[in-house]
């Protein structure tokens, strides 16, 4: 009595997959990147000239700060953080941009690091492009400095 897979079985299933691999191989070749460049080829993002007082107040209390600049085209990844460039501490002060606060460079145990925590790598989760923009609902908020 044998044991194991048949070879025919073994020949089905890996044209299967090779098949499949194809499919998908094809249909990601019409997917483009919401940066507008295939994710590999670096994206060069011009400088910031910033008007003075563009910066927008914070409404609470512990708000993250908002950004005063676009960001769409900024590669931001699990290899890659394009915000660092300016916002990393090593970088601030040449670049003339703010330093990140020294929470981002503590793990979850409060350790202090020499770069920025994976649990703050990725800016976009707290930090949002301020802009003018009527509200898309009615809003009631009373921000803490008109109470």
């Amino acid at each position: 009595m044998k044991t194991g897979v048949p070879w025919k079985a073994i020949t089905i299933m890996a044209v299967l997959n090779l098949t499949g691999f194809a499919a998908l191989n094809a249909h990601a070749e019409g997917v483009k990147s919401l940066r507008g460049v295939q994710v590999d080829e670096p994206v060069f993002v011009e400088p910031i000239a910033r008007p003075q007082n563009t910066r927008v107040n914070r409404e609470f209390r512990q708000q993250p700060p908002l950004v005063p600049h676009k960001t769409e085209a900024y590669q931001v990844d699990l290899k890659v953080n394009q915000c660092l460039t300016c916002h990393d501490w090593a970088n601030a002060g040449e670049k003339k941009a703010p330093t990140l606060s020294m929470t981002h460079y503590a793990d979850r145990e409060g350790r202090q690091l020499d770069q920025v925590a994976g649990t703050r790598w990725f800016c976009t989760q707290c930090h949002v492009p301020q802009v003018e923009a009527e509200p898309l609902v009615e809003n009631e908020f009373t921000p803490s400095s008109k109470r």
